[in-house]
């Protein structure tokens, strides 16, 4: 299956932002216009608002048609170049039966966001479309003079540059979180720390292998099993999972109860990889755990000793955040430890 690209991204782009999972730009504005501020001023992005961006958590929880709405009329509006959500939440699901889904497919355009975003990036990915797992407004984007200059390099790239084949990098020194948002004087400004000293880890696999990208937070990813926006049986051969938990912290046994479900539907026998990223506030003894459970279920449970699987990868709920595109094609390489985005995800 071909996949559907949008156009790249280039100076004076114009990116709509919405808010569909969750109100929080309403609570914390302050935040917030650090975010946009940061996109216009960093990557010379005009900024458009849309209606569903600085509503009320109630308004926006009362109307998931209204939010769907805000979605169609972005892909709809020739003017918008792409679209940038404002901050996740945790029931964007609600929002899927009111997507049209020929305006979205026939005006393909970037879409970003993550944790619940996972729900409708996923749900135009399976439709045919290429869409981006990386940094809101309020998180990635508004700590941005606060993480390294290696990741603005990084979103540069992957946004504004041809340099594809791409090797990501691991970064040199990762978070947790941020300072509290209601705090004007740390605004902005992320939790201490922590040196990367090893990077990502295959922790199994050694042949080289290639398949398309598709993912996002497991967590939400459980609300989408058995509804009609689930992938069907035939859509998994040659895809690598990338996966990564919120900051709800789920344990290890709660991660392999959700994988056991995929091994349960025949996924790991046909896939080419497997990317964890780094799980939120977890101890280096519950990353050993995590570790354990996922050749546990993949290799020993359903057979899958061949699949690679990385862990600690650079996305998801830690900063900085590496973009991952849904449907690029990435190389895993076990061997120099590297994992390559083969191709633009851009037309």
């Amino acid at each position: 299956m071909n996949m559907i690209k949008p156009k790249r991204l280039k100076s004076g782009s114009k990116i709509a932002i919405i808010s569909l999972s969750n109100g929080l730009p309403y609570l914390f504005p302050d935040i917030y216009e650090m975010g946009l501020k940061n996109l216009m001023e960093t990557f010379a992005l005009e900024v458009v608002e849309m209606p569903s961006a600085r509503m009320s958590p109630e308004e926006l929880y009362k109307n998931p048609q209204l939010r769907a709405q805000d979605l169609n009329d972005c892909f709809e509006n020739e003017e918008i170049d792409g679209i940038i959500t404002s901050i996740g939440g945790y029931e964007s699901v609600r929002i899927l039966p009111f997507l049209n889904k020929e305006v979205i497919i026939n005006n393909p355009k970037f879409i970003m966001g993550f944790s619940d975003a996972t729900t409708f990036l996923t749900y135009l990915n399976n439709l045919g479309m290429v869409t981006f797992y990386g940094p809101s407004v309020m998180a990635g984007f508004a700590q941005l003079r606060n993480l390294p200059e290696a990741y603005t390099e990084h979103l540069k790239a992957i946004w504004f540059e041809e340099q594809f084949p791409y090797r990501y990098a691991p970064y040199q020194a990762w978070t947790n979180g941020y300072k509290d948002w209601s705090q004007l004087a740390t605004l902005g400004e992320c939790q201490p720390f922590v040196e990367n000293e090893y990077g990502w880890v295959f922790i199994q696999g050694e042949a080289i292998e290639h398949g398309n990208l598709w993912g996002g937070c497991i967590e939400v990813l459980e609300f989408m099993k058995s509804t009609i926006y689930w992938p069907r049986d035939d859509f998994w051969q040659d895809k690598v999972l990338f996966f990564e938990t919120s900051e709800e912290k789920p344990s290890h046994m709660q991660v392999g109860y959700m994988l056991r479900n995929y091994g349960m539907q025949g996924i790991f026998s046909r896939i080419k990889g497997v990317i964890f990223g780094r799980a939120k506030d977890y101890s280096a003894a519950e990353n050993v755990e995590l570790r354990e459970i996922l050749v546990s279920i993949i290799a020993k449970e359903f057979g899958a000793n061949h699949v690679p699987i990385v862990v600690d990868f650079d996305f998801g709920h830690t900063d900085p955040k590496l973009i991952l595109p849904l449907g690029g094609r990435v190389e895993l390489n076990p061997r120099t430890n590297e994992v390559i985005l083969l191709e633009s995800p851009f037309e």
